[in-house]
């Protein structure tokens, strides 16, 4: 079974509408058909897996189709429930379109019709069950404080967008403090936008050369199931962060969206392609910054010093303040200031390329 096939489940008591209903939405339809032969079963089903689309019948045995509509719509809100029967009365289609139901088809049913319909109703539910289900964002960084630094507001503008937020940092950060303190700051850090924190051992300075860099980004993305990812650009001096970015492009390959951010040790070829507007969020970028008490001595983490970055950007986008992405791959289902969405400024290669100089 591919992964895109239309899974439906048939509630129909009459086992010949039933086969009727089960061959011509599988060899016409190419969908996956689950029958059950009353509503109790239908629930069961409904309990354990996961369908696309349910077509009942209104007249059984036990429960009505109306009936299992309603439970229905308290089990599995959003599913796309259409509802049939030989009676072919206004009574009975009101009825059941007041109880939310997504289609009414009158029996005897033509097999084109059955087709169209069941595909329409399982788009309309999966573009529903899309629309509902939470963005997930990860953030990866070689050091604490990387990703604040990189796109603290963009991460911040995620969040506030509802999407469930994610940094992955790969070292304790030992040769630039007490990595046990930084530790501490990345946990404060990361709960300034109610982050989920992985922080994992490898050696700092070392990710280059490290056993295992590439399995233990693969392991979180697994686990958590981003749809976006933020990561260090390869134009970049710092060794690690070269790593990092080398490891997460095999890594999250199967990610739909990927970007990388600008560092304080980026080259002059760092050259963004889109520009993410963070108005309203500079301020929590800040707060998350100042969480790394050990670290303000360094030139860059002052707010001024953030804050002017941040204008600098913004004359290739729109705003006041913006953080800067290269694009590796961007798809059309981001929040509202991330990549891919009209908050992001978009301009060509060529045209970043030249004025980022």
């Amino acid at each position: 079974m591919v992964d895109d096939q239309v899974k439906v489940l048939v509630v129909e008591d009459d086992a010949d509408t039933a086969l009727f209903v089960r061959t011509v939405l599988e060899r016409r339809g190419g969908m996956a058909v689950t029958v059950a032969p009353e509503p109790m079963t239908a629930l069961e089903h409904a309990d354990r897996e996961t369908f696309d689309v349910v077509v009942t019948d209104i007249q059984m045995p036990g429960m009505t189709g109306l009936q299992l509509l309603g439970e229905l719509r308290t089990r599995a809100p959003g599913l796309p429930v259409i509802v049939m029967t030989a009676f072919a009365s206004v009574d009975y289609a009101v009825d059941a379109l007041h109880r939310e139901a997504d289609d009414f088809l009158v029996k005897p049913l033509s097999a084109a019709t059955l087709v169209e319909r069941v595909t329409a109703a399982a788009e309309r539910g999966r573009a529903r069950r899309v629309a509902a289900t939470p963005e997930v964002v990860l953030a990866v960084g070689a050091h604490p404080d990387d990703v604040e630094i990189g796109v603290g507001a963009t991460l911040a503008s995620h969040r506030a967008a509802g999407a469930a937020i994610v940094v992955l940092t790969l070292s304790g950060g030992a040769v630039g403090g007490d990595s046990d303190v930084r530790r501490v700051e990345a946990l404060a850090a990361a709960g300034v936008v109610g982050a989920r924190l992985f922080l994992h051992d490898f050696d700092d300075t070392r990710l280059a050369t490290a056993d295992g860099l590439i399995a233990t980004i693969e392991e979180t993305v697994a686990q958590v199931g981003p749809t976006v990812v933020y990561t260090h650009s390869a134009h970049d001096r710092h060794q690690d962060h070269r790593a990092v970015h080398e490891a997460v492009q095999v890594a999250a390959r199967q990610v739909p969206s990927l970007a990388c951010y600008q560092s304080p040790s980026s080259t002059v070829d760092f050259r963004p392609t889109r520009f993410v507007t963070v108005d309203g969020f500079l301020e929590t970028k800040l707060q998350m910054l100042a969480a790394y008490a050990s670290q303000q001595h360094r030139s860059y983490m002052a707010p001024d010093a953030v804050r002017a970055a941040a204008r600098y950007w913004a004359r290739f986008g729109t705003g006041t303040y913006v953080e800067p992405l290269e694009m590796i791959r961007a798809s059309g289902r981001v929040s509202q200031a991330g990549p891919g969405t009209s908050a992001a400024a978009d301009r060509s290669d060529e045209h970043a390329r030249g004025d980022a100089r």
